[in-house]
């Protein structure tokens, strides 16, 4: 009995020894891009640091962080093809630029829309080559807990020079690439549908694993955890080593999803801009009528 007890112990002692020495999924290094409302007042004045609150301009203007300059989802999307699209380089450029924003600056990022709006213009940053960016987990709300001064007056900023890089493409799922893993699927490409579950039922690509976005975030609106993170897509055998392309309506609650994940150390991530939109608006292309419901949710903002 005692050599069974010793070997039963060997083995645990051994499967110790291999998850700890990094046997297993592979992650990127994490924690790097979303910061928590205490770090970012910290960082608000600093040298280089620009603080960018990502409301509507019309919520900016009744509210806002003293020292904020506003960049609206308006601002660095167009609506062509369909709605919400990627602005151009030059668009992009200018907009930075007049908010005095520069190749060098620190961008710390809030909004008031479960941290969707920061997080998309988070990612048209990186896209552009700018990583030196990061989202406030829990916006606007968070920052007030953490008592910031409010303000209605705007910030017009002295102009500055920001150079967009050549667009990411691999950061950036095009049609032809969700119509491959349609049509041929990869094991190690994952579909993910990040809308609410009425739209997923109401219809799907084909393939796609239900996720809605508001269940990166806790309730206080914070973003949850690197481990909290890590254990959701890993209940969906979701994994760094996958490729993962995600999308909603138009890719903005898509957006928050691509931030949470990347934050917690997956680098293969891809956002179907283009999204529901352009897959619905062809008859042609096969929609899913998913057949499970499971999870409910209440968010009223469907972008």
């Amino acid at each position: 009995m005692k050599s069974v007890k010793s070997v039963v112990t060997i083995l645990f002692v051994l499967l110790l020894i291999i998850i700890s020495t990094g046997c297993g999924p592979e992650y990127a290094e994490t924690g790097t891009v979303i910061i928590s409302g205490k770090d970012a007042v910290k960082l608000i004045g600093t040298a280089d640091t620009i603080l960018v609150d990502a409301q509507k301009a019309t919520s900016y203007a009744k509210e806002h962080v003293v020292g904020a300059v506003n960049i609206s989802r308006d601002d660095i999307v167009v609506q062509k093809q369909v709605i919400n699209m990627l602005a151009s380089a030059e668009t992009i450029e200018a907009v930075m630029g007049n908010r005095g924003i520069s190749n060098d600056s620190l961008v710390i990022i809030y909004d008031d829309n479960n941290n969707m709006d920061a997080a998309r213009l988070w990612w048209t940053l990186l896209v552009y080559g700018h990583t030196n960016a990061k989202v406030v987990s829990g916006g606007l709300q968070e920052l007030e807990r953490q008592g910031v001064e409010i303000t209605t007056v705007p910030v017009n900023p002295k102009a500055a020079v920001f150079k967009a890089s050549k667009l990411n493409t691999t950061l950036i799922a095009a049609l032809g690439d969700v119509v491959k893993q349609v049509d041929n699927p990869d094991e190690e490409t994952v579909l993910v549908d990040t809308r609410s579950l009425d739209e997923f039922n109401a219809g799907t690509i084909p393939g796609s694993i239900f996720l809605n976005y508001e269940g990166n975030n806790y309730n206080d609106g914070t973003i949850r955890s690197i481990q909290n993170i890590k254990l959701r897509y890993k209940d969906k055998q979701i994994l760094p080593d996958d490729t993962i392309i995600m999308y909603c309506k138009t890719s903005i609650r898509g957006a928050q999803t691509f931030l949470a994940l990347y934050n917690a150390g997956y680098r293969n991530l891809k956002l179907y801009d283009a999204a529901w939109l352009e897959w619905s608006q062809d008859s042609s292309r096969p929609i899913q009528m998913p057949e499970t419901v499971k999870i409910q949710s209440n968010f009223q903002d469907n972008s």
